[in-house]
């Protein structure tokens, strides 16, 4: 049983735990995922790694209530206790000095996004987030991110906080004004949003890693739940990544392996609902 110790809404429908779990926090790495169950009966519910502290022995996960699974996560509270937390899995972010590094972070997406910034800058290089939501009221760890970063930008679809529009507005700026400086692109988020981050990069030539965790569904290469295409090669998101190049990620099957169980999922939901009313 994995304690949490720490249990709250940062942003409306996106909430934060810390939990205690001294072993992975030894061992965690920035780009590495957890799978999480709330109860005995709950679904495995794959979470990138947000945050860790060595030293308290914890882990910070990030979510956002989408599915049942979700929701049952957001019901916990701090003094209660995950039934099963398994990881670090995945391959770690490739972390090393690569001068000026790109981190491009769309809603939720901070919260992996936050560690890999942390990473690369302890690294030696130069950090430039750009951080966007859709409204002001979604934007969270704001003081986090710019904590790790020498340029900071935030963007809101509607233009309350930061600049107005999408987040590949200020990546193709940065681009055309210091392409050939910036060493690699980090970009997490709704699939959308990273699809055409790595759309905005690919002329210039830049590397753009992607997540993909948002397919995964058992986590451990069992289900197949995850395939998906990089450059013609069939990979599966839990054990081959879950960061590959963006420039090579067949964007339209990944979307359609995303809706397989929109139906399933609703019904799942909408009876939850109707028991917990």
């Amino acid at each position: 049983m994995y304690e949490i110790i720490s249990m709250k809404e940062l942003v409306p429908s996106i909430f934060e735990a810390i939990v205690k779990a001294p072993e992975m926090a030894k061992k965690a790495k920035a780009g590495e995922f957890l799978i999480v169950m709330a109860d005995e009966k709950g679904e495995r519910i794959p979470l990138t790694i947000a945050d860790y502290d060595r030293e308290a022995g914890t882990i910070t996960i990030v979510f956002m209530t989408i599915g049942t699974s979700t929701y049952k996560l957001a019901k916990m509270k701090a003094g209660d206790s995950y039934y099963a937390l398994v990881g670090p899995l995945g391959h770690a972010s490739e972390v090393k000095d690569y001068g000026t590094v790109i981190c491009v972070a769309g809603g939720v997406g901070t919260a992996p996004i936050y560690p890999i910034a942390r990473a690369m800058k302890e690294a030696g290089n130069k950090i430039i987030t750009i951080q966007g939501a859709r409204t002001k009221d979604l934007i969270f760890w704001e003081e986090m991110m710019a904590s790790v970063s020498d340029e900071h930008i935030i963007m809101t679809d509607d233009g309350t906080y930061g600049r107005k529009g999408l987040v590949t507005e200020p990546l193709k700026e940065i681009l055309e004004r210091d392409g050939d400086g910036i060493g690699i692109i980090y970009a997490i988020g709704p699939i959308p949003m990273m699809k055409f981050s790595a759309l905005t990069s690919k002329p210039f030539g830049n590397l753009t890693m992607v997540s993909l965790n948002s397919i995964m569904v058992d986590g451990t290469g069992m289900c197949g739940g995850c395939r998906c295409n990089v450059g013609e090669e069939t990979k599966f998101t839990c054990v081959d990544g879950p960061e590959f190049d963006g420039h090579k990620v067949d964007w339209g099957l990944l979307m359609d392996r995303q809706r397989i169980y929109l139906d399933q999922e609703k019904e799942a939901l909408d009876k939850y609902m109707k028991e917990v009313e």
